[in-house]
């Protein structure tokens, strides 16, 4: 029987069925076994592309994180750099949510994460910020873009409006946030990264100086 044109496997199939099986099932799905299954082919084979599934779980992070968009630092003044890549940041792990307790614990040896890292870190002491306060908001980012990723404040209102009607005479609406939640979600974090953004630039006339005018849109 030949042999195949194209190899059964790659590092990128792999990649892809690992993504699609933590994003419907959770990280505790994945195991090679279970994902060699997914891509109807023996355990083994997965060994020729990845040591062990840390590995393919890194890969799957890295790419994940590979979707966020950083090159605001390398042409926005910080305050709209940070903004923008905050959402672009949100974005790509609310599309991946089962992956953020993995990606959450740091870049680790990933290309792509350190590569961000690196972005805005390299942004934020270019833009005058004091090293030490560039690692700090760096990791402040993290926190509050993985934390906003992780959860869904809308949809832990349940839609039975009885659950609100007694006891609760401030949320007699309360059943109607989850219907909303996508608005809502986005909404909440839209107004968090403007605050969090409005008290660094407060923080920066302090330790640094005067801030330039923002650029008109």
């Amino acid at each position: 029987m030949p042999r195949p044109r194209q190899p059964l496997l790659n590092r990128q199939r792999i990649v892809d069925a690992a993504t699609a099986l933590v994003d419907a099932e959770g990280l505790a799905a994945l195991s090679t076994r279970r994902l060699a299954t997914v891509l109807g082919v023996r355990g083994p084979s997965l060994y020729n592309h990845f040591a062990t599934k840390d590995e393919i779980l890194d890969a799957v992070a890295d790419a994940i994180t590979a979707e966020v968009d950083v090159s605001f630092f390398a042409s926005h003044d910080w305050r709209d750099a940070l903004r923008l890549w905050g959402h672009s940041y949100r974005q790509a792990l609310a599309a991946h949510a089962n992956i953020v307790p993995y990606l959450a614990q740091g870049p680790g040896r990933r290309p792509a994460a350190l590569a961000m890292a690196d972005a805005v870190y390299g942004g934020l002491v270019k833009a005058g910020w004091p090293p030490a306060r560039a690692t700090h908001i760096g990791a402040l980012m993290r926190y509050f873009v993985t934390g906003s990723a992780l959860g869904s404040f809308a949809r832990g209102f349940v839609e039975d409006p009885q659950v609100y009607a007694a006891g609760y005479p401030h949320r007699d609406q309360a059943h109607r946030i989850a219907e909303h939640r996508r608005s809502v979600d986005e909404a909440a974090f839209a107004l968090g990264l403007d605050a969090l953004i409005d008290g660094l630039a407060g923080t920066y006339e302090r330790i640094v100086g005067p801030l330039p005018p923002l650029p008109a849109d």
